[in-house]
């Protein structure tokens, strides 16, 4: 059955790393849906975090694959226990002074915030899950999107007591 998972790997920070993991992918038909990458709690190592979709034994597939890079250092999926994603979108929506209490209303129902007012438009950040970010942004599309820009997926696996 395909589900979604999302693969944490530690990298060397390296020019061409990035190039290399996303490269396997592409040769082995695997998609990302989307991939973030960041500087790690250890100097040296960045993080990258991989969303894709396949079945279980995809996504072994995948992590072997990714072992084979030599810059990898480790890979977990982090689907396989509780974890937290997070992911931001800034949306500038059209918003002439009429509309603005109601898009205000959206903007306030998902706890996410307005950080910049032009003349005709307002700039939303939303933080949460890929679910509650898609679901602001078709609810803000009524108005119109004018640009929308998504971070993608950051994530770590829950504290196990």
């Amino acid at each position: 059955m395909e589900s979604r998972h999302t693969i944490s790997v530690l990298v060397n920070n390296q020019p061409g790393v990035l190039q290399r993991v996303s490269g396997l992918f592409g040769r082995r038909g695997f998609n990302i849906d989307s991939i973030t990458v960041g500087a790690s709690e250890e100097a040296g190592l960045s993080r990258m975090i991989i969303v894709t979709s396949g079945d279980d034994s995809t996504a072994e597939q995948i992590e072997k694959q990714l072992y084979k890079l030599i810059d990898v250092i480790k890979v977990v999926d982090l689907s396989e226990n509780p974890n937290v994603e997070r992911e931001v979108a800034l949306i500038k929506v059209n918003a002439e002074p009429s509309l603005r209490p109601e898009i205000l209303g959206v903007v306030e129902t998902f706890r996410a915030s307005v950080i910049d007012i032009g003349a005709t438009t307002l700039i939303v950040q939303a933080v949460g899950s890929s679910d509650k970010v898609d679901a602001i942004v078709d609810l803000l599309r009524t108005y119109g999107i004018r640009e929308l820009s998504r971070t993608g997926v950051t994530a770590m696996t829950r504290s196990l007591k």
